[in-house]
């Protein structure tokens, strides 16, 4: 018998070196995979909305737009951009730039995270050594990615003082000033922090992957989490798909736009690079939310110009302006229309939720389950649509140039956004719960009609 069992062939336990080495390698080379396309997806809808936006015209040819798409590529995976000036001893300048092109940003997380989760499709249960293997891998070459992505992120621009000098009123000032700018060269550029730019992407791929587990209705979960599966991932799911049914809205009105109002170009940039930028707003203002800013100068938001509108006119945009259902509707009657559609889409929501939960769950869970997910979105969505960007140069210390200072600032009331979100979620969860008692779920057993049976014949 010995001899026997000797040549039987034996199977490694599941802790064996090759077993191991095995998951490794396929979490390297499925990391890889999502991370590779998420970066692709990223570059080719930044390179379009660039293209649309005309940056393919910018001086310095294929260097600076490779630049500028590296550097939009960087804020939309939660890097930080600064912009730097140049000037000599004559002249200062002073730039701030915060913002983030949520189109791309929407794009390379809804591919990098389905990517992350397919390796895990076929699996009943996903063990914690499973997931570390895909998870550190792409964290890992996420990263390195982009920090060579900061590496070309770098650019300065030359600065022209455009235009007739004849026309100012004071041709002698004027020409003081272009000779004096000619004389310096000065230029505007901009910079990657490298620090920051890791650290915030760091949390950016971690919360991508964190998401991409939450709102998958199929991905496997480690065994201590299944029993939260029913009370997370129906609303979590519920809350994905209203973000998405309100990019969905604003990309058909954007089109629309583009076929009717003309503008075509610069509409495609707006949605090429800040779609959810507008959606999110929207959804935010139709649930009673806010904003502040103001828009100072030649240059303003790339968005709807009734955002612009409200922007300035507060004392010129010297003073900060609310953005709200109210204000909106005092440029244009139809911001209105935000109200019931959120209120639509919201109810939707929490009608998916109640559908996707198991049944014998009392409405007054479904309708905390939906606050809690409403208000948690709201409160990682809104703080994204902060807009804050900074341009001055002054001459011998007279003043800001007005030709080439501006300043814009579009900063949301986050509080009261969230606030206004857990409310409205617990009353749409509720009624959602309501709407849904009549809909066959999960769990339910039907229970057939009564009839004769043997004993009564």
């Amino acid at each position: 018998m010995g001899s026997v069992s000797s040549r039987l062939p034996t199977t490694p336990g599941p802790n064996a070196p090759g077993d191991v080495t095995g998951h490794l390698v396929r979490g390297l080379a499925a990391a890889f995979a999502a991370v590779v396309a998420g970066y692709v997806a990223m570059g080719v809808t930044a390179g379009l909305g660039l293209w649309a936006a005309g940056a393919a015209d910018l001086p310095g040819g294929a260097g600076a737009f490779t630049a500028v798409l590296a550097a939009v590529v960087v804020m939309a995976s939660g890097g930080q951009v600064g912009l730097s000036g140049e000037a000599g001893d004559l002249a200062g300048t002073q730039g701030e730039l915060t913002a983030m092109p949520l189109t791309v940003t929407l794009v390379g997380a809804l591919v990098t995270g389905t990517l992350f989760l397919r390796p895990l499709r076929h699996h009943a249960v996903a063990r914690v050594r499973d997931l570390l293997a895909l998870a550190v891998p792409t964290v890992v070459l996420w990263l390195a990615a982009l920090a060579g992505l900061c590496a070309l992120a770098r650019h300065d621009f030359p600065i022209r003082l455009a235009g007739d000098t004849e026309d100012t009123g004071d041709t002698d000032l004027g020409d003081l000033f272009k000779g004096l700018l000619d004389a310096v060269n000065p230029s505007v550029g901009f910079r990657t922090d490298l620090g920051p730019t890791l650290f915030y992407g760091l949390l950016w791929i971690l919360g991508v992957l964190v998401v991409a587990l939450l709102v998958s209705r199929r991905a496997p979960l480690p065994p201590r989490l299944v029993r939260h599966h029913q009370a997370v991932r129906p609303a979590a799911s519920a809350m994905l798909l209203l973000l998405l049914a309100y990019v969905a809205v604003g990309l058909v009105i954007g089109l629309v736009v583009a076929a009717s109002k003309g503008h075509a170009a610069e509409t495609f940039a707006v949605l090429l690079l800040g779609l959810p930028n507008v959606s999110w707003l929207a959804l935010g203002v139709g649930i009673g939310g806010s904003w502040e800013g103001r828009v100072d100068g030649p240059f303003g938001l790339p968005m709807p110009q009734i955002l612009d509108s409200v922007l300035r006119g507060n004392n010129g945009g010297k003073d900060l302006s609310t953005v709200d259902l109210s204000s909106l509707a005092s440029y244009d009657g139809r911001a209105w229309w935000l109200l019931p559609i959120a209120a639509v889409l919201v109810l939707a929501a929490a009608l998916v939720t109640a559908v996707r939960s198991p049944a014998g769950v009392p409405a007054w869970r479904h309708a905390l389950h939906l606050g809690i997910a409403f208000a948690v979105t709201m409160l990682v969505v809104t703080p994204l649509t902060l807009v804050e960007a900074r341009f001055g140069l002054s001459i011998l210390g007279i003043g800001d140039l007005e030709a080439l200072g501006a300043e814009v600032i579009l900063r949301p009331h986050i509080w009261r956004t969230v606030g206004l979100a857990l409310l409205w979620g617990l009353v749409a969860g509720f009624l959602g719960a309501l709407l849904a008692a009549p809909v066959h779920r999960r769990g339910e057993v039907p229970v057939p009609p009564e009839g004769p049976t043997d004993g009564g014949r």
